[in-house]
């Protein structure tokens, strides 16, 4: 039997490894089989169908057929898919009720001290990395964003203002209500007047044509930037860098309102 590449390739969102997928295929074309002769269909090693097609009842895909010779019975596509879905909310149910315990019996607060203590030891110039891929770097900077506490700068383009908007528009909104000053730099025009109108309402802004930037710095302490142009790079590509370094960032705040002051 042949099955194409590409179509093994996409069984991999089902969870399925080369030789799962080859076997599972090899079996649905026959619906009932033995493990020689899909090894032999699906030209998988015989030394691991017995293991592969034991992976593959656990995961609910097949079923172990009583008598001997032992034979395997396929589960219907639309069946298994069922079951997949059922097993990811189960997971996910599993992994809440974790975290949810984890909060109730102080794990949580052990973790955090643990965590605190150990910063205290970290040198300065050790508060620092990078993140591949923009979703990456806009988790740390969320982070970051939440643990403000005076003011935020942020530096971006037009198409980063939009994002910045859906990502953390939430976020900026609170923290404004909270006293920290948000001061938001970026081309203003027609591609992003609902991003503008949405954020005027509790940040300062103002146009910046000239300068293409994307940077943030959070209360002078902590600064935040993609080293990449946004419009010449995949968003799985971008990079972006984080410092914790109160001497750099506030020498580079001052600079933003150097040139904020100057903007319109």
């Amino acid at each position: 039997m042949v099955v194409k590449k590409d179509f093994l390739l996409k069984l991999k969102d089902f969870g399925l490894n080369s030789y799962e997928s080859k076997l599972w295929t090899a079996l649905l074309s026959r619906s009932v089989s033995t493990a020689g002769e899909l090894s032999d269909i699906a030209n998988v090693p015989r030394s691991r169908s017995y293991d592969v097609l034991e992976s593959l009842e656990k995961k609910g895909f097949i079923i172990t057929k009583v008598g001997k010779p032992i034979k395997y019975i396929a589960v219907p596509p639309e069946e298994v898919i069922v079951r997949i879905k059922k097993k990811i909310e189960e997971d996910e149910m599993q992994k809440k009720a974790l975290l949810d315990k984890m909060k109730t019996a102080g794990v949580l607060d052990e973790l955090t001290l643990l965590f605190k203590n150990g910063v205290k030891m970290v040198e300065p110039d050790e508060l620092s990395g990078y993140f591949r891929g923009r979703q990456n770097s806009y988790n740390h900077l969320e982070m970051l964003l939440k643990e403000a506490k005076q003011s935020i700068a942020i530096m971006t383009t037009a198409e980063g203002l939009e994002r910045k908007h859906k990502s953390f528009g939430k976020i900026l909104k609170k923290l404004s209500s909270n006293g920290v000053k948000i001061k938001i730099a970026a081309p203003l025009n027609g591609q992003n007047t609902k991003a503008v109108e949405e954020l005027s309402g509790f940040a300062e802004l103002k146009n910046m044509e000239n300068i293409q930037a994307r940077f943030c710095i959070v209360d002078e302490n902590e600064l935040w930037f993609m080293s990449m142009d946004d419009n010449g790079v995949h968003p799985s590509y971008d990079l972006g860098i984080w410092i914790k370094t109160p001497f750099f960032a506030s020498a580079i705040s001052k600079m933003f309102d150097s040139v904020w002051n100057n903007g319109k």
